[in-house]
């Protein structure tokens, strides 16, 4: 195994962007990329400590989940979950963070890399309430860089084709959790939480 060190070597492996892959990127949102984001349910949230360790965290609502605020501006807000809150304690250390924004059915994506700050009180969360639910707070992007990726690895991985999937490989939350995270709890018990109940909660601390 050949461990390649620099980026000669990479550029040597893989060869050049050509110019037009170079030139896509934009500091500010263009109204399609606004649009886009209105119809995007989905995005990843890539962040990273002072010291280097990662995380990326997924982030779900209705279209609309990164809320724009101008063209050099986003947010997105911060819904319940298990309160480890990685990605937040890292914009706190480090503001540099990714979004990447999916479209469900769609082979293209659309990145948008920037610096972050935890705000909270802002009115805009009002514009953000879904199920009677204001978020605590959201995370604010300041866009420095904007572009679109191709299908390919969509294409690759037949992701949004359903007769690729197969959600049984895999054994269900509630066996994972079990055998991983909670050893003392019955499986009966949390078959029953992350059954059909357990959409009830989504929005509730």
């Amino acid at each position: 195994m050949r461990e390649i060190t620099d980026e000669d070597d990479l550029r040597q492996l893989v060869g050049d962007p050509a110019p037009q892959a170079l030139a896509k990127e934009r500091d500010h949102l263009h109204e399609l990329d606004r649009a886009w984001l209105a119809a995007s349910p989905f995005c990843l949230l890539a962040t990273s400590a002072p010291d280097g360790t990662c995380d990326v965290s997924p982030r779900g609502d209705p279209p609309g989940v990164v809320h724009v605020l101008d063209d050099r501006t986003v947010a997105l807000p911060e819904r319940p979950g298990n309160r480890r809150v990685d990605g937040l304690r890292n914009v706190l250390g480090n503001p540099h963070v990714g979004l990447l924004s999916l479209l469900p059915g769609r082979g293209d994506s659309l990145r948008v890399n920037g610096r972050a700050r935890l705000v909270t009180d802002a009115p805009f969360l009002d514009d953000m309430v879904v199920k009677g639910h204001r978020p605590l707070l959201a995370v604010v992007v300041e866009v420095e860089q904007v572009f679109s990726h191709c299908s390919k690895a969509f294409l690759r991985s037949q992701l949004w084709d359903p007769q690729t999937w197969t959600p049984r490989a895999a054994p269900p939350r509630a066996q994972l959790a079990k055998a991983l995270e909670r050893p003392e709890t019955p499986l009966e018990e949390l078959e029953r939480y992350y059954g059909p109940s357990y959409a009830e909660g989504l929005y509730r601390s």
